[in-house]
């Protein structure tokens, strides 16, 4: 059998037309991607909500006298008090370290700077310097005696990053002090789950090159840690 041609005519001659090409096949579509797992969010503590840390009751369990004298907090001390929020550690801070002391009020929602430094105003303290802060760095200067994370270490991302530039600001024997809250559901404080046992945040601190100095209860419902530089 003879095959078919298509003809074409070129400058009066007739030539057969070539076949029309096959078609290419279409491009594979890429393979499916895994789907990776997103990290939750941070926990913060939600700006609106600050009226729930006002208790009148909470001088009685946070005690902060006990906290204080255990970081050695004294008049002249510069210290820090980070995830500040409203500022209510902060007052307590910048009482005892009167007016030749510094206390910075560390925060990473800028809704709780606002909140502090309206209340620091009100309060006609003088001696506090709110410093807006990222989730690995609290953006504090050198030359920290003391920093105090109360009832925040739960809302960390990243610890140990954040840790270690904690431990940048210190003084050669400057001390960090973490406060949280017993296991359990007892009292006030995060849901149980949330709630972070006292060897984890040990093990945070080796890891960002600090070591447990000691540990103190705070009955009825908290401990705290101090660390110092190794």
């Amino acid at each position: 059998m003879k095959a078919l041609l298509i003809v074409a005519t070129v400058a009066g001659l007739s030539l057969p037309a070539l076949p029309a090409p096959p078609a290419l096949p279409a491009p594979p579509a890429p393979p499916a991607q895994s789907a990776r797992p997103a990290r939750p969010p941070a926990r913060l503590f939600p700006p609106q909500d600050l009226g729930l840390l006002e208790a009148p009751d909470r001088d009685q369990w946070q005690k902060p006298d006990q906290i204080m004298d255990a970081l050695g907090i004294a008049e002249g001390s510069i210290v820090a008090d980070l995830g500040a929020g409203g500022g209510w550690f902060t007052i307590h801070l910048a009482r005892r370290v009167l007016p030749n002391g510094i206390v910075y009020a560390e925060d990473i929602q800028p809704q709780m700077i606002e909140a502090v430094t309206r209340r620091m105003q009100l309060e006609r303290l003088t001696n506090v310097r709110a410093v807006l802060g990222t989730p690995n760095d609290p953006r504090l200067p050198r030359g920290i005696d003391a920093v105090l994370i109360v009832d925040a270490y739960h809302e960390m991302e990243d610890p140990v990053a954040l840790l270690k530039n904690v431990a940048q600001s210190l003084k050669p024997q400057g001390r960090i002090g973490i406060v949280d809250f017993d296991a359990g559901g007892g009292g006030p404080g995060p849901d149980p789950d949330a709630r972070v046992n006292p060897q984890a945040v040990i093990d945070a601190a080796a890891a960002a090159g600090l070591q447990v100095t000691s540990r103190v209860a705070v009955p009825p419902f908290q401990y705290l840690l101090v660390f110092g530089k190794r």
